[in-house]
């Protein structure tokens, strides 16, 4: 099957992802339910390795490719975390939670990096490895710091 179709096939899945975050939006160091769900999914996946807690609710997948050849590492990253302002539109899958909400396309963002765990772990059509970071705390909280002083750069 072609790659576009296979991500193609995939879009509906992503899409409903994104929106069940975009519904439960949750603030720095506070992305519990987030991180569990990203953690469920790429389990779920066949993601070769999982760890959560990383800068407290960071979570970090590791998906080794069909060569391990080459010894090459890639790293993506997506940032979890919402802001605290009240939304005010009328969407099917807008904030239930007051005052918070998914202003800045994160949930899009960790959407897409599980959209692309998803492909990865299906056809694991590459010679090395994929870390996908999934991120707390970006507006303002250091997550990316919190997550470097656990170990992130060192142990992947």
């Amino acid at each position: 099957m072609p790659k576009t179709d296979i991500i193609a096939a995939l879009t509906p899945e992503i899409t409903a992802i994104r929106r069940d975050i975009h519904r439960h939006p949750e603030l720095m160091y506070e992305e519990r339910r987030t991180a569990g769900l990203v953690a469920e999914k790429l389990k779920e996946w066949g993601v070769d390795e999982v760890v959560t807690g990383l800068g407290q609710t960071g979570v970090v997948g590791v998906i080794k490719g069909k060569g391990q050849g080459s010894g090459k590492v890639i790293a993506m990253r997506a940032d979890m975390d919402a802001l605290p302002i009240h939304e005010e539109t009328n969407l099917e899958h807008r904030s239930t939670v007051p005052g918070k909400m998914h202003a800045c396309g994160h949930d899009g963002h960790t959407a897409m990096l599980l959209g692309a765990a998803r492909y990865l772990t299906q056809t694991r059509d590459f010679d090395g490895t994929a870390v996908l970071i999934f991120q707390p705390a970006e507006e303002g909280g250091a997550g990316a710091k919190a997550m470097i002083d656990d170990g992130l750069i060192s142990r992947f």
